[in-house]
């Protein structure tokens, strides 16, 4: 396995003290960088560990937080805290920019060739980054197919991956028709993928709190959707040219 080393960076947004978590590869080079938004409930060991797998890619990687440091395992206060989060783009651009001004602080990030990555909220916010017009290379998304303010899509500038599952409450049929119709209508290059009997969070593993109805993990569908986000990457924002021309297929973090 590739040696990585990790760290904790504070940093404000949204009136708090954020703290994300930096992962990066051996060496000392410039490398491309990847933003990872974490679900409503917040930054856990769940992206913490996808950082460090992207790490052990050969990406800078940052998870960012959204909730100052607490994970809100009670879903009501993680709808307290988010559903009006999500109904405020400007907000949700804030957190986006200042974890974006931490990876790009990084000296080794690349700043020309970063992506980002999120799930739930945090997939959310990605998206409201491109909707902003940050120079973005893919913007990859589970679980968040959020329309945004009518005419911003256009400003989005990189391919926008989503994933789904078939079965999500929270992002029915008629939530991923608007995203895609959203997508289409300004001219995206985009990409959806319905993941067949997976709810909502389908890709988090269980943790010992109480679950909201029509949120399950999905193991199977979980390692899928991470290999997808892998060969968006591998398409969009390569490591190599070799791996341009023949992008791999990678296990996911270990659970």
């Amino acid at each position: 396995m590739t040696t990585i080393t990790t760290r904790t960076v504070a940093y404000p947004a949204d009136g708090l003290t954020m703290i994300g978590h930096l992962a990066l590869p051996a060496g000392a080079d410039h490398r491309p960088a990847v933003l990872i938004g974490p679900e409503g409930m917040g930054l856990s060991d769940v992206e913490r560990r996808r950082a460090d797998a992207l790490a052990e890619l050969g990406y800078i990687a940052l998870a960012f937080d959204l909730h100052g440091g607490r994970y809100l395992d009670n879903p009501e206060d993680m709808l307290a805290r988010c559903l009006p989060l999500l109904k405020e783009p400007d907000r949700m651009r804030d957190i986006g920019h200042a974890a974006l001004d931490v990876l790009r602080a990084e000296p080794r990030t690349d700043p020309d060739r970063i992506a980002a990555i999120g799930y739930g909220t945090g997939g959310a916010v990605a998206l409201e980054l491109g909707r902003d017009g940050v120079d973005l290379r893919a913007i990859g998304t589970v679980n968040a197919m959020t329309t945004g303010r009518p005419g911003e899509a256009a400003r989005i500038r990189c391919p926008v991956w989503a994933g789904v599952g078939s079965e999500d409450p929270i992002m029915p049929p008629a939530q991923r028709e608007a995203f895609t119709a959203e997508m289409r209508d300004a001219g995206i290059d985009w990409r959806c993928v319905v993941y067949g009997g997976a709810l909502h969070a389908f890709h988090h593993p269980t943790v010992n709190h109480a679950t909201p109805p029509g949120v399950g993990y999905h193991p199977r569908h979980a390692q899928r959707a991470w290999r997808d986000i892998v060969d968006l990457l591998a398409e969009c924002l390569p490591l190599t040219e070799d791996l341009a021309q023949h992008p791999g297929v990678h296990a996911g973090p270990g659970r």
